[in-house]
C-alpha cells in the first residue's frame, strides 16, 4: 500500500481560509488509499508494533489513537474542522449536546463552588443548573441574562462558572455576550456559551470573550434529523487541566459513525443557514401583519427589544422564529394541528420547517410562574424555518391560521 497522500494545504494555511472553504477542507485525515470522502473509521480499539509503543501511547509520549471511547480518526477531524470555524484552539465531541453542556461544566467544579447562570434556557440546562448540580454541593445562582448588574450582583468568592444561551430558548432574548465575559474574567471565572440557535456561522462566542463554547451538533451542524452529537470548544489549557481526563474516564463519547455524518454536514452548513436565515427573516415581517398573530419575535427585526445588540454580536438573525398566537394554548393547538408543510417537533436546525409549543414540550416540567418569568406564554410556538421555499411556508402558515 502506497503512503498515504500529502496535503497541499497547510493548517495554518487552511486557517487563513475563509470559512466556507475551511468547513470543506479542515481537519482532514486521508489514509493511503488517498480517498476523497473522508474515511469513516468503525473501530472500538487500535493495535501497536510492540509493547514498548503501546507502553509510549498510555503514556503520551508516542502520539495516536488508543481507544475510540478516548479518540477516533472520524471523531478527531470533525472536532478538528469545527475548532478552525469556532476559532478555539480544541473541540471535544460528545454523544449529544446535553452531554457536552454537563460536561462542560462538572469536568470544572467541585462541591463548594458557585455558578451564576441565565434564567432563560432550554429545559434540560435549567436542569443541570437547578437541581443536578446542587446535588454535588455546587450552589447556583440564576439572574435575568439581560440585567448586567445581576450578574455582577450574584458573584461570590466561589464563583467559577457563568452559563448562558444567546439567542435564548424559545424567547430569543439576547444576553451581551461580551459584556458578561468582562464581569467573568473580573470575578476570575470561565464563561460557558450555548452557541445552538445562533450556530457558528452567525456568532462567535470565543471571539466576544467566552472561555468554552457548546453545541447541540445535532441541531444545524448534522441539519437533516439523523444523529445526535455534541460539541465542546476551548482552549487547550482548560482541555488538559480539566475536560480531557473527565471525557475519558466518564465516557461520553460520541459514535465514530455519528462523528462522520456532522463532518460531512459541516460542509453544507454556510449553504443550509443562510437559505433558512433567509426564510426565516422574510417569515418574521409576513408573520408580523397576521392578524391572529399578536407578537412576533426576531433578532434582527428592528421591534426586537435587543436589536442593536443582535446587530453588534450576530451576522445575522438566525433560522428561528417565536410569535404568539391568539387564543393561549388551545389557539395554538388549532394552529399547530392545523400545518401540513410544517411538522410538529421539538427539534430545529433542520433541513424540514419544523414546529413547537413550549409550554407543553420543552418547558412543560416548569410551573406556570417559572414560564412567565422566562416570557413563554400558552399562546407561544417556535418556528425553526427549514430549506423549503417560503412561499410555500407562508402559505401553511397562513392557511393554519384560519382555524384560530
Amino acid at each position: 500500500m502506497s503512503e498515504a497522500p500529502t496535503e497541499k494545504l497547510t493548517a495554518a494555511e487552511i486557517a487563513e481560509l475563509r470559512p466556507d472553504t475551511r468547513l470543506v477542507h479542515g481537519g482532514i485525515l486521508r489514509s493511503p488509499f488517498a480517498e476523497t470522502s473522508e474515511a469513516l473509521f468503525l473501530t472500538q480499539g487500535y493495535v501497536y508494533d510492540t509493547a514498548e509503543q503501546a507502553e509510549a501511547r498510555f503514556k503520551g509520549d508516542d502520539p495516536g489513537f488508543i481507544y475510540t471511547r478516548y479518540s477516533n480518526p472520524t471523531t478527531a477531524m470533525f472536532e478538528a474542522r469545527l475548532a478552525l470555524l469556532e476559532g478555539a484552539e480544541v473541540a471535544r465531541a460528545t454523544a449529544s449536546g446535553m452531554a457536552a453542556v454537563t460536561s462542560a461544566m462538572l469536568c470544572q467544579l467541585k462541591a463548594g463552588d458557585h455558578v451564576v447562570a441565565a434564567r432563560a434556557l432550554f429545559g434540560s440546562c435549567r436542569y443541570v443548573v437547578e437541581e443536578l448540580l446542587p446535588r454535588f454541593g455546587v450552589t447556583t445562582t440564576l439572574v435575568d441574562g439581560t440585567d448586567l448588574a445581576a450578574w455582577q450582583a450574584a458573584v461570590t468568592p466561589e464563583t467559577k462558572v457563568f452559563f448562558l444561551e444567546s439567542p435564548t430558548n424559545p424567547t430569543l432574548e439576547l444576553v451581551d455576550i461580551a459584556a458578561v465575559a468582562k464581569i467573568a474574567r473580573a470575578a476570575g471565572a470561565r464563561l460557558v456559551v450555548d452557541n445552538v440557535f445562533a450556530t457558528p456561522m452567525l456568532q462567535s462566542p470565543i471571539a466576544l470573550g467566552a472561555d468554552i463554547v457548546v453545541y447541540s451538533a445535532t441541531k444545524h451542524i448534522d441539519g437533516q434529523g439523523r444523529c445526535l452529537a455534541g460539541v465542546i470548544l476551548c482552549s487547550q489549557q482548560f482541555l488538559t487541566d480539566h475536560l480531557q481526563t473527565f471525557l475519558r474516564q466518564t465516557g461520553p463519547s460520541v459514535s465514530p459513525f455519528n462523528a462522520w455524518v456532522m463532518l460531512k454536514g459541516l460542509e453544507t452548513l454556510p449553504l443550509r443557514v443562510e437559505r433558512s436565515q433567509a426564510s426565516a427573516t422574510a417569515l418574521a415581517d409576513r408573520l408580523a401583519g397576521e392578524a391572529k398573530i399578536g407578537k412576533v419575535i426576531y433578532p434582527y427585526r428592528a421591534d426586537h427589544p435587543q436589536h442593536e445588540l443582535a446587530k453588534r454580536q450576530m451576522r445575522g438573525g438566525g433560522t428561528l422564529v417565536t410569535f404568539e398566537v391568539d387564543g393561549g394554548k388551545a389557539g395554538a393547538f388549532r394552529f399547530l394541528n392545523q400545518l401540513k408543510v410544517v411538522r410538529i417537533s421539538n427539534n430545529l436546525g433542520d433541513a424540514k420547517s419544523l414546529v413547537t409549543h413550549p409550554a407543553t414540550t420543552t418547558h412543560q416540567r416548569f410551573s406556570p410562574e417559572a414560564r412567565a418569568e422566562m416570557g413563554i406564554s400558552d399562546g407561544m410556538v417556535r418556528l425553526s424555518v427549514g430549506l423549503e421555499h417560503v412561499d410555500d411556508l407562508t402559505d401553511d402558515i397562513r392557511r393554519a391560521l384560519k382555524a384560530v
